[in-house]
């Protein structure tokens, strides 16, 4: 928008004076051909009034204080004109006017300013925003969405209209009348808080309305790795050809428990993620889409059967890509046809390859810390569980080395 002229006059109504003789200060916005006239809540003795300055001659108390609240007033006004420049939308002296009064048919609000933060996310996908963080955003929304219409029968609402009891409110909404997990809650308010946060910062709102309210607890609870029975279950399971849907997601699991790939990951990678080292053997290089950290893994034999069973030249990826939401109710359905007990989640392959496939077998923690692309060896040793069998073989090993030792009491 082509901005010509933008200026604010600050005048005395004389004729509207008090019981003390003050004036009251008025103020016009006038932005190319449109002019709003506000009250400025503010009064003076119409002798000490500068019209040249708008201001209050003299070091009077009087002139002290109403320059000082004058100076503010100023400063919101032009913080409103720089704020709708931004927007990069049409508007007019009316509209500054809202914005500085507060008024809610222009003040940034709730839904409005998430969108703005939505939009930023969008343009930092594949820099340093995952694709998958911005669904989170975008459920968040619609169920700010249906909350607000629900409670204010409006499609947003005003900063100034939000308090700590409208959280503990969405709260018990996203968990009752949603039917959402409690961890799925505490996504949803850490974003809500990020945006209050936000808007304080910005000055858009006038408190931090997370200040003493402590998110949800995050349910910690311990991953779960196949059995070496369920895992067999799994691999051997024969699936009718008609159901090529569940075969899919079958080998797209498998090859989580081979190298300990993510769904988002397995379904990413390339051949150009595929290096030869010096002896012949086969690697799978890749930065991970959680944290951009590099996760190396050589492949077992079994791997690289799955990636030559998909390999198609004329896809850029390894591996076809399955709807996630498709991939969780084919594992649902594998589940039930392999007779295993426990939920079946994709996440249990990088789990499963953390303890069955390399712990157990041997493999140092530190290199499996390597494989998976962690940046903590404490989150390793979440997702590799020490399971019996390992146990009893270091027993069994410690046994053996201290075989010669004589205790002495």
């Amino acid at each position: 928008m082509q901005i010509e002229k933008f200026k604010v006059l600050l005048y005395l109504k004389k004729s509207s004076l008090d019981k003390l003789g003050k004036a009251p200060i008025m103020g016009r916005i006038t932005l190319d051909h449109s002019m709003a006239q506000f009250s400025c809540k503010l009064s003076c003795t119409p002798d000490l009034w500068n019209p040249r300055e708008s201001r209050l001659d003299g070091k009077s108390r009087e002139a002290v204080e109403i320059n000082q609240k004058i100076e503010k007033l100023l400063l919101a006004v032009h913080a409103a004109f720089d704020s709708l420049i931004e927007r990069k939308q049409s508007f007019d002296a009316g509209t500054v006017k809202d914005l500085f009064q507060g008024s809610m048919s222009a003040q940034m609000s709730l839904l409005a300013l998430l969108d703005r933060h939505m939009e930023e996310l969008k343009a930092r996908i594949g820099i340093d925003v995952a694709p998958t963080t911005l669904s989170t955003y975008v459920y968040t929304h619609r169920s700010l969405g249906k909350f607000i219409k629900k409670k204010f029968k409006t499609k947003d609402v005003a900063f100034g209209q939000l308090n700590e009891q409208f959280i503990r409110e969405y709260q018990d909404f996203v968990l009752t009348e949603q039917g959402y997990a409690m961890d799925t809650v505490r996504h949803y308010l850490a974003i809500l808080k990020k945006i209050c946060k936000i808007a304080f910062k910005e000055g858009i709102s006038e408190k931090f309305h997370f200040a003493h309210y402590k998110l949800p607890k995050q349910k910690e609870t311990t991953p779960k790795a196949l059995s070496r029975e369920d895992f067999e279950k799994i691999r051997d399971l024969e699936i009718p050809e008609k159901r090529i849907s569940h075969v899919i997601t079958r080998d797209l699991f498998l090859f989580a428990c081979y190298t300990g790939t993510s769904y988002a990951d397995t379904v990413s990678i390339t051949q150009e993620n595929i290096f030869t080292d010096d002896k012949g053997s086969l690697w799978l290089k890749y930065r991970r889409k959680k944290n951009e950290l590099l996760g190396r893994v050589k492949l077992l034999p079994e791997a690289i059967a799955l990636i030559e069973k998909y390999r198609d030249k004329n896809r850029e990826t390894l591996f076809p890509k399955q709807l996630y939401a498709t991939l969780r109710s084919n594992m649902k359905g594998l589940r039930i046809m392999a007779g295993i007990s426990q939920d079946l989640v994709y996440h249990a392959g990088r789990h499963s390859f953390a303890s069955l496939v390399t712990l157990e077998e041997g493999v140092p923690i530190e290199t499996i810390s390597r494989m998976l692309g962690h940046n903590n060896i404490t989150t390793t040793q979440i997702y590799a569980r020490v399971t019996p069998k390992k146990l009893f073989e270091d027993m069994d090993k410690f046994i053996g080395t201290t075989g010669d030792l004589q205790l002495v009491l």
